[in-house]
């Protein structure tokens, strides 16, 4: 059975840091960040109460977009910190997370998304690189098709549709190209 099954819809892992252009696209979304917004990342780490976030490198100051480069935990812990976690959980929820993708293939996993009412601090902080979350290949594929779509979400198949999928409008379609960029 373990020969037969698709790892690609069964199977749960953390997404770390691909995660961290969904908490780009919700703090755009959120009209307190542009692209060339400065975020304060220097001596490459912080606290978050008891535990500390860290980066490999000091980056220094990184614009938004630069968060995204160079793969700033930091960076994107203090901008998740910043947004209301309600509209953080709203993004990723519209993209998919914590749901099945209704693909229809057989042992399909939800994956695991708590609610925000729920998130502590370094929950959401964390949260910002993939920690805390559970998805499967097939999710982040059809998550991250909302930066391809123009912010839509569509639904995946394993089977041609004879009908065009239902699309979903997640993002607005500006955001999604400024992800992009």
């Amino acid at each position: 059975a373990d020969l037969l099954r698709n790892r690609a819809v069964t199977d749960l892992f953390e997404p770390g840091s691909t995660l961290k252009p969904f908490i780009i696209a919700a703090a755009l979304q959120s009209g307190r960040y542009r692209s060339s917004t400065p975020v304060y990342t220097a001596p490459g780490w912080f606290q978050v109460g008891t535990h500390t976030v860290q980066d490999v490198h000091n980056y220094g100051t990184l614009d938004v977009a630069g968060v995204i480069r160079k793969s700033s935990n930091v960076g994107a812990a203090k901008i998740a910190l910043d947004l209301p976690p309600e509209s953080v959980w709203q993004l990723l929820r519209g993209a998919g997370f914590g749901s099945s993708t209704s693909s229809g293939f057989p042992g399909e996993a939800e994956g695991f998304l708590s609610g925000f009412e729920r998130w502590r601090d370094i929950e959401r902080a964390t949260l910002s690189f993939g920690y805390g979350m559970s998805v499967t290949a097939l999710q982040l594929a059809e998550a991250y098709s909302l930066f391809a779509n123009d912010g839509y979400r569509v639904p995946v198949t394993f089977v041609p549709r004879e009908e065009p999928a239902e699309k979903q409008q997640v993002l607005p379609a500006g955001i999604a190209r400024e992800v992009l960029l």
